[in-house]
């Protein structure tokens, strides 16, 4: 007998007989026709299976299409994995307030081969962007190539009418829209990017390549310093009438900016709009002639040297002539002045001879010390060339000495300040956040000795000098006016100047710098004929201190505290 069993019924029993078949009447199956059956059957469940999921999918589908509407013609192209782009980094102020970041936005695109009527296509999309001309619509619609920017980094909205529309053809590519929450407030120092967010001006620029990594940049501004700063520029520029201003706050214990203003400013998120002078960084990027301000450095360097002591007197009685030209006083005293009412009374001729007596060797070497014969240590791109003499002649010694004939920025002003207030030491400024153990040890510039009476010479310019106005209750402001005739061509322009104040408080124990520059500002009912940095300056740096110190933790003293320049007020009424 075979070893193969096969599963049989005898022919006919089915009808014939009812009964089930007794096992000697069954054959079992095994060996290779078992296999070929078990085979058989495995394929058999598999091919179901497939035609399952596949009815499935196409019953998905059709309710898809049945409840939604037909296939859409437009969809969001993703970049592949391999080409993704890590989205570019925050900028933040010192407290963690936002300053710049990146959203998630979509550009339209077209292929143009697969539009089918560019005409109808242009009418249709205009329903949506009107600003785009029809002629530009249709030329690119019906442009040669497969591929054509529409418009880059549309709203939300402007996406979904546009996708409603079910034009044949075009596109979404999804991409990143730069935005900066605080508008034109802090425009010249974070700056700006493209369309493609390259960064084009300031921090943008300068920190392109760690932002388009992902790495944030935290700077030192405190976003509620520079709104004090911008309100009383912007406050002076409009009582005397002026084209333009800027303003600084600078840590002389650390070198951070903690506000920087230029006025007219802009709105980063619509650069394209904005002028090249409201582009224009008056702070970081402008040099011009401080005037009587750079008088402070000229004391200094007198009495760090030696060549002057602080009760020295210097013949101001006469103009001086030299050269073709006359140093004169803008309100003389026609007497000998010492080194404190050069400063208080703010005396051209007085400068003048302490510039003499320095000598021009000695005066080249601390403006070169200073940093006033290169560009200012800030990390912005936009950074000006100070202006000096190349051949630096005994005349020019006498008018640098009172703020003429060398042009700085007012960058450079504030920094040389903060190196003359605090104890002699000058540090480089930044306007990226510095921690304790990250602040420089610094340059020596002065003696602490001769910082300390270089901070005397400025509080009493607030008390009884040129600076009165900038005094701040409750605050010891200690500063230098300056009014400098601006320059037109090869000379000075008449009726044109720049009036600043740079001041220091507490004076007693300084912490800041505060600079205000207001560009060719005019006379007003108030001011008495007058456009000074004493009239125009000053009273803006006493409100800026007035309003800033209270959120920064600074606390009032008693107004019964004692002059600091006593001893040099006295030695002052002394010698009148």
């Amino acid at each position: 007998m075979s070893s193969t069993r096969e599963f049989r019924q005898p022919l006919g029993s089915h009808f014939a007989d009812p009964r089930p078949p007794r096992y000697d009447e069954l054959y079992m199956l095994d060996g290779d026709t078992k296999r070929a059956i078990e085979v058989g059957h495995t394929r058999l469940l598999f091919g179901g299976a497939l035609f399952l999921v596949a009815f499935l999918g196409v019953a998905l589908r059709l309710l898809d299409v049945g409840l939604f509407g037909a296939a859409e013609p437009v969809r969001i192209a993703a970049l592949p994995a391999s080409q993704a782009v890590t989205q570019r980094a925050d900028i933040l102020d010192r407290n963690g307030v936002l300053l710049a970041t990146s959203l998630a936005t979509a550009s339209l695109y077209a292929d143009p081969s697969r539009v089918s009527d560019p005409n109808v296509a242009a009418d249709q999309l205009r329903t949506v962007l009107p600003e785009i001309g029809r002629a530009e619509l249709v030329a690119k619609l019906g442009a040669n190539g497969r591929f054509v920017w529409i418009k880059r980094n549309l709203t939300p909205r402007q996406q979904y009418e546009v996708n409603r529309l079910g034009i044949p053809g075009l596109y979404f590519q999804s991409e990143e829209r730069r935005v900066y929450p605080q508008g034109s407030l802090t425009a010249h120092i974070v700056g700006f990017t493209d369309v493609d967010s390259n960064g084009l001006a300031g921090i943008e620029q300068s920190f392109d390549d760690m932002l388009k990594a992902g790495q944030p940049v935290q700077l030192s501004i405190d976003l509620r310093v520079q709104h004090i700063l911008h309100d009383e520029v912007a406050r002076a520029i409009e009582d005397f009438t002026a084209i333009g201003g800027a303003g600084l706050v600078l840590d002389a214990t650390t070198g951070e900016v903690v506000a920087m203003v230029s006025l007219p400013d802009f709105d980063p998120n619509l650069p394209g709009r904005a002028s090249a002078d409201a582009r224009f960084n008056r702070v970081t990027l402008g040099v011009y002639e401080m005037g009587s301000t750079f008088k402070i450095f000229s004391a200094a360097a007198a009495l760090d040297s030696g060549v002057a002591k602080i009760d020295d007197s210097f013949d101001a009685r006469h103009p001086i002539r030299i050269g073709g030209f006359t140093i004169s006083d803008f309100h003389p005293e026609n007497r000998m002045l010492t080194v404190p009412e050069i400063i208080m009374y703010s005396s051209n001729i007085g400068a003048a001879l302490m510039g003499k007596e320095l000598g021009t060797e000695r005066q080249r070497d601390f403006m070169s010390e200073l940093g006033m014969l290169r560009r200012a240590s800030i990390e912005l791109p936009e950074v000006g060339q100070p202006l000096y003499p190349s051949d630096w002649k005994p005349i020019n010694t006498m008018t640098i000495a009172y703020g003429h004939g060398i042009a700085v920025s007012p960058l450079h002003l504030a920094a040389g300040i903060a190196g003359m207030v605090d104890g002699g030491v000058m540090r480089p400024a930044t306007l990226i956040r510095r921690d304790s153990d990250q602040v420089p040890d610094g340059t020596r510039i002065i003696k602490p000795e001769t910082s300390e009476l270089v901070r005397q010479l400025m509080r009493l310019v607030v008390e009884v000098g040129t600076g009165r106005k900038a005094d701040a209750p409750g605050y010891l402001v200690g500063g230098k006016t300056g009014t400098a005739d601006k320059v037109s061509g090869h000379g000075y322009a008449a009726n044109a100047r720049m009036a600043s104040f740079v001041g220091a408080f507490p004076i007693n124990d300084p912490r800041y710098v505060l600079l205000v520059m207001i560009d060719d500002p005019k006379p007003n009912a108030s001011s008495y004929g007058y456009a000074t940095g004493g009239w125009v300056a000053a009273p803006a740096v006493g409100r800026i201190v007035q309003r800033m110190a209270p959120l920064l933790g600074i606390a009032p003293l008693p107004l019964t505290t004692e002059p600091v320049a006593d001893s040099l007020l006295l030695m002052a009424k002394g010698s009148e």
